[in-house]
């Protein structure tokens, strides 16, 4: 019988290299998030785009939650997981300008983030999103993507993908095909 566990987390501790001129990664952050499913959406999401995940603490859950796993399905050997303790360990290891941060409370589009190789994409908990702290010391990189007023919010998960996949449409789609997207 194999040892193999389709619903286990390879947890990395950060890289050396993130942050300075070799990352050429993209980073996907939730910070504090509290909805395991969500958290196991976007896991799925980083697998399939080949971007590291994020998590800040406190979660909202526990990794060894039933529905975490269940969202993420089989794909939790392919996510490239990294947990830290609090926002500031992540601040100590990627530079500012590298930041792009998401929220209902800016009017500046996401279209128009200047995404590059190593681009660390944040987003805040379900229910509050970001904390009025970051987003005034980060408020030249704050970024919304467009709703109606006929909601309060898009769902965690889906603004991810939208966001994620923006960056990677700047980049040709290198994090998935290597040298760019394949055409037909």
């Amino acid at each position: 019988m194999s040892d193999f566990n389709p619903y286990e987390f390879n947890i990395s501790p950060p890289q050396s290299h993130w942050g300075g001129q070799q990352d050429d990664s993209l980073h996907l952050v939730l910070v504090e998030p509290e909805i395991p499913g969500n958290t196991g959406n976007v896991g799925r999401l980083c697998a399939g785009a080949n971007v590291w995940l994020h998590l800040v603490e406190p979660l909202g859950f526990e990794l060894d939650n039933r529905y975490l796993k269940r969202a993420g399905l089989d794909y939790w050997p392919h996510v490239r997981l990294c947990v830290h303790r609090d926002f500031s360990k992540l601040e100590e290891i990627f530079p500012a300008h590298r930041m792009c941060f998401f929220s209902k409370k800016t009017q500046r589009c996401y279209t128009t983030a200047n995404w590059q190789p190593g681009s660390v994409l944040v987003f805040g908990k379900e229910t509050k999103g970001l904390s009025d702290e970051i987003r005034q010391r980060y408020v030249d990189q704050m970024y919304r993507i467009p709703i109606t007023d006929k909601v309060r919010s898009l769902n965690l998960s889906n603004a991810c993908a939208i966001a994620l996949y923006e960056a990677m449409r700047h980049l040709d789609f290198a994090p998935v095909y290597g040298d760019g997207c394949m055409e037909d």
